[in-house]
Formats: structure tokens, C-alpha cells, sequence
């Protein structure tokens, strides 16, 4: 009889295994099912933008010239999208990024013109600057329990303030080599040599898949050589184009294969579940927000090597325009949920109109106005799957 009873509760245990192996399945097969119809939508979305502002400028958005300089344009926004996306998926949010980049980038700038320091020095210096600067606000979040959001407020204003005063209000331009970091363009056999490699490896990895994994693969594939045939038809691609996609590739494999991105979507899922399961969650705040701030600091390099000055507005608004391609991408303000690859692609929608907008002379006031109603739609789409889900 305890036999009996031992082999019956081993079959319960196994059977409740099962079943919860079986629930998570489902669970991950909706999330999936969801992401796919997200970014299929986006994809959508962003192809009839394309087509409209082909036919409005009589072709002139689809020139290889225009391309090359939305991919250039939409540089930026990409890198502190992406590092946003990992904010957002831990709970958290962060309004300085905007004020942080311009702050740094000045930093940067006047470190390498007035100081005389070496270009290396001048980039390290913005790099590190924002990694402990992005620390100390998550330690005030993490360690004080002071809301991220006004901690961030407060950074965003106390950045714009010190742009002004390293400034003295002056643009300072920086030197020939600074500049290359966000002017140069890869020599076309290099750009041509990068698209086929990694072309060969998604057809690799297609090989490999199934379903949709292989015809997503295939897809990208097409897109890099098509990509790469459209930059080198001008000046080849740009070098910002190839940091964004290096900077996207490392978080992409920090947010999905490291226990530290793991547990920054376990921190926003539930962040109850990832205290009881043992996960630091303060070393993990303060680590993100770290993360943010060092992209910060590579954004602020990028956007003044754009410009071709530091100038005393840089950066501003730049928050907004990250968060909203984050959540355009797919990414939830509850937390959670959110790709890397997706934030790239909200990027490349927020950079589309704000190029289109500007090829067709449209009144400024438009383009805030178009970004908001998408915002808005996006958060709606994501608040919707939500309910339907429960």
C-alpha cells in the first residue's frame, strides 16, 4: 500500500510537472504569437510610411542620398532606444537621457578642443562620466526608493543646466576626427564584406529553422544585401549604421542569453517573485541605469559628431523620442516585456517621419503631433493584448 501510495504521489509530482511545463509552454507560445503580430504590424506600419513619402516626394525619400541620410539620422534615437528597452522592461524609466547625451557629448567636446585632451580621452571620458552618473541615479532609486521618475526629472533638468554652464552658451566645434565618428562611411568592399557575412549566417541559421524563425531569417538576409547596395550606391554605409547595429547585437545577447538580462524581465514581470526568488534587485537597477547612462554617453558622442558642434539645446527632447520608439517597438511601460530588435525598428519609424516631414517642408508643429497619435496607438495596441490575454 505505500507502494501504492509512493507511485501515486510520484505520479502526481510528475503529472503537476507536466502541467506547469505545459502552462509555461503556452504562455511563451502567446507571448511569441504576440510579439510576431506586434512587429508585423510595425513593419506594416512602416512600409506604408515609406510608400507615402515616396509618392509625396515624387521618389526623392526612396534615393540612395535620402537613405543613407535617415540611417544616419535615426543613429541617435537608436542608441538610447535600445538601452532604454532594458529600463522599461525592469520596471523603471528614465527622462535624463535626452539632457544626459547633450551634457556629455559638450563634455566630451570641450575636453578634446580646450583641454587639448586625445580623441580616445575625450570619448572615454563621456563613456564613463555617464556610467556614473547613470549609477548614482539608480542607487537614489534603488537604495532611497525615490521614484524613477523623479529622479530622472531632476537629472534631465540638472543636465540641461550643466550643458549651459560648461558651455558659457557657446557652440564649440570639435575636431576633423571627432566629426568622423558620425560623418565617415565604410569603404564599399568593407560594407559589401559585412552584409554578405551576415547574410551567410542568418541562410545558415534559416537552414536550420523552421516556420517563421526561417522566414524571418531569410528576410534579414534579403534586407542586409538590399541595404548594403542602397548605402554603397552613395558613400557606403555609414559608420554610426554599423555602431548602432554592434551596440543592438551586444544588448540583444546581454537581454536574452545572460543571467542579467533574464532577471531584468523577471524584476519587471513581477518584481515580488524576483525578490522571493533571490534576484538582487537593487544591484540590478542601479546596473541598468549604469548601462543607460554609458549609452548615453556614446549617443552624446554621436549627436554632437552629427551636428558638428556642441551646442547648448543638444539633446533636448531626445528622452521622448527614445521611449516612444521603445514602446512603439513593442516594448510595455508595465514592464516586462520588450526586444532590443524592436526598439530598432521605432527608431527607424520616428526617424521615417521626421525625414519625410522635412522633405515635404511640412510646418514643424505636424511632426510632435503624428508622433503622439502613434505613441498613444502603440500603448493602446499593448494595453489591448494585455486584456485578451487575461
Amino acid at each position: 500500500m505505500n507502494d501504492a501510495r509512493d507511485r501515486g504521489g510520484r505520479g502526481a509530482s510528475v503529472g503537476g510537472a507536466h502541467d506547469e511545463r505545459v502552462a509555461n509552454e503556452s504562455v511563451a507560445a502567446r507571448f511569441a504569437a504576440r510579439m510576431n503580430w506586434r512587429a508585423l504590424t510595425m513593419v506594416g506600419a512602416l512600409a506604408l510610411i515609406w510608400i507615402v513619402f515616396g509618392v509625396l516626394t515624387d521618389g526623392t525619400f526612396f534615393l540612395p542620398r535620402n537613405l543613407s541620410l535617415l540611417a544616419r539620422q535615426m543613429s541617435v534615437t537608436a542608441i538610447l532606444a535600445v538601452g532604454m528597452v532594458l529600463v522599461i522592461v525592469a520596471g523603471q524609466i528614465d527622462l535624463s537621457v535626452g539632457a544626459m547625451s547633450g551634457f556629455l557629448g559638450g563634455l566630451s567636446t570641450l575636453a578634446l578642443v580646450k583641454l587639448g585632451w586625445p580623441l580616445p580621452a575625450a570619448v572615454a571620458l563621456a563613456l564613463a562620466v555617464g556610467a556614473a552618473f547613470g549609477a548614482l541615479q539608480g542607487g537614489l532609486v534603488a537604495r532611497f526608493r525615490v521614484p524613477p521618475f523623479i529622479v530622472t526629472l531632476g537629472g534631465m533638468l540638472i543636465f540641461q543646466g550643466s550643458l549651459l554652464g560648461v558651455t558659457g552658451g557657446v557652440s564649440t566645434a570639435p575636431s576633423r576626427g571627432y566629426l568622423r565618428i558620425a560623418q565617415a562611411y565604410l569603404p564599399a568592399w568593407l560594407g559589401w564584406t559585412a552584409a554578405l557575412l551576415v547574410a551567410a549566417l542568418l541562410l545558415v541559421h534559416a537552414a536550420r529553422a523552421r516556420g517563421l524563425t526561417r522566414v524571418r531569417d531569410i528576410v534579414l538576409a534579403a534586407v542586409a544585401l538590399g541595404s548594403a547596395a542602397v548605402m554603397n550606391a552613395y558613400e557606403g554605409i555609414p559608420f554610426p549604421v554599423l555602431l548602432v547595429l554592434v551596440i543592438a547585437l551586444l544588448l540583444a545577447l546581454v537581454a536574452g542569453r545572460t543571467p542579467f538580462g533574464k532577471h531584468l524581465y523577471a524584476i519587471g514581470g513581477n518584481r515580488d517573485a524576483a525578490f522571493y526568488a533571490g534576484i538582487p534587485i537593487g544591484r540590478h537597477i542601479v546596473g541598468v541605469f549604469s548601462l543607460m547612462g554609458l549609452l548615453c554617453g556614446m549617443a552624446g558622442v554621436v549627436l554632437t559628431a552629427r551636428v558638428g558642434a556642441a551646442t547648448v539645446d543638444a539633446g533636448r527632447m531626445m528622452e521622448l523620442d527614445a521611449i516612444a520608439a521603445a514602446v512603439i517597438g513593442g516594448t510595455s511601460l508595465m514592464g516586462g516585456q520588450g526586444t532590443v530588435w524592436g526598439a530598432l525598428l521605432g527608431a527607424l519609424v520616428m526617424a521615417s517621419l521626421d525625414n519625410g516631414m522635412s522633405l515635404l517642408n511640412t510646418e514643424s508643429f505636424w511632426q510632435p503631433i503624428l508622433k503622439g497619435t502613434i505613441l498613444v496607438a502603440a500603448v493602446a495596441m499593448d494595453m489591448a493584448g494585455r486584456r485578451r490575454e487575461r
